[in-house]
């Protein structure tokens, strides 16, 4: 079976990229890790009395990406397309990558939002570092209008 990694990061193009996944997965009889990295910074507000940590902020936080999480796991798996997923904070091109290698990737699904001609923009920074750095094959979907 191909061991596909598909983040996602619950924008507005995130129904599209998944269903180009979807598509691939099916014809390659994959199996997708879906994984998303939250930013570290969750619960971290900067005010009058500098930077403070709200620990029920980011809770809450988490716990509404880990609902998000579960209805794409729900999605993919209504396909019969095996599918789990992790939810993890830092550093989001740091640990797809080390995913990657953990569950031995045949490939990582990212997007591209294609706004404009500039690669970073066009790619989007994220998916640049991924390219650049993979040792598995990434396809990039374009996820535009």
């Amino acid at each position: 079976m191909i061991n596909i990694v598909l983040p996602v990061d619950f924008g507005d193009k995130t129904d599209q990229l998944v269903e180009g996944a979807i598509k691939f997965a099916k014809q390659l009889n994959g199996r997708i890790y879906l994984i998303h990295v939250a930013p570290s910074d969750i619960g971290f507000a900067i005010g009058d009395m500098g930077f403070q940590y709200f620990p029920e902020v980011e809770a809450n936080e988490i716990r509404e990406e880990l609902v998000q999480l579960n209805k794409i796991e729900q999605r993919i798996i209504a396909h019969d397309i095996d599918c789990e997923h992790l939810l993890k904070q830092g550093i989001a091109k740091d640990i797809i990558l080390e995913h990657a290698a953990d569950k031995n990737a045949d490939y990582i699904v990212m997007g591209s939002h294609g706004r404009s001609g500039i690669y970073d923009v066009f790619v989007g920074s994220l998916t640049k570092g991924i390219t650049k750095s993979s040792k598995v094959p990434v396809l990039v979907l374009p996820i535009h209008e």
